[in-house]
Order: structure tokens, then sequence, then C-alpha cells
């Protein structure tokens, strides 16, 4: 699972920074639940991402340290690209079952300058 869970986080980081949103149904599963977001199901992830992408355009996500356990994923990175603010910390946990992403928390220092 190790290998699988970094690929697939690696593949939606990617995903996003490329705004390659016909790539969220085969990163996704398809009972994916978003905290974050409150949502459940992958057909919410584009829109969120295009509408982040819209409001920040030079947005984008390096990946700084990944921890696999099991079926857990947990991913810092750092946000670049946020007019007015440094990189921004972000950390966002994972579950991944069948090598799609099936759950998502997350927490960001965005708008806290840290």
């Amino acid at each position: 699972m190790t290998d699988h869970g970094r690929a697939v986080a690696r593949r939606m980081y990617a995903a996003f920074n490329n705004r390659d949103y016909d790539a969220v149904p085969g990163i996704f599963a398809v009972d994916f639940r978003s905290h974050p977001l409150g949502t459940t199901g992958p057909e919410h992830v584009a829109p969120a991402w295009r509408r982040f992408h819209e409001a920040v355009p030079d947005v984008r996500v390096v990946v700084e340290d990944t921890v696999v356990e099991g079926d857990r994923v947990a991913v810092r990175t750092s946000v670049h690209g946020v007019p007015g603010q440094p990189p921004s910390t972000m950390l966002e946990f994972l579950r991944v079952r069948d090598g799609r992403i099936a759950e998502l928390w997350g927490l960001s220092a965005l708008n806290r300058g840290h």
C-alpha cells in the first residue's frame, strides 16, 4: 500500500497543479468524502479546484513530506503563488482504497501568514 498511497497522492497534486480536471475520476473513489468541503463524490472536486484556480491563478502546491501507514497517507505541502502571502503550509490526510483517494481531511495556514 505504501507505493500506491504515495503514488495517488502525487497524482492528485500533479493534477491540481496542471489544472488536469479530467484526471479527477481516476484519482478519487466514487464515494470520495471531502471533510474540508463537506461533500461526497468526486464530482465536487474539479469545480472546487476550478474556483480556487480562478481566484488564485498562480497557485501551485509543492509536496514537502509524505508519510504512509497502511491505507493512510499524510502529506505536508507548501502552497505558493497566493498574492501577498509567503508560501504557506498545508497538511492533508488521505485514506486510500483500491488505488484511489476515498477520504480527505485537511488543515492549511493560508491567510494566517505562516
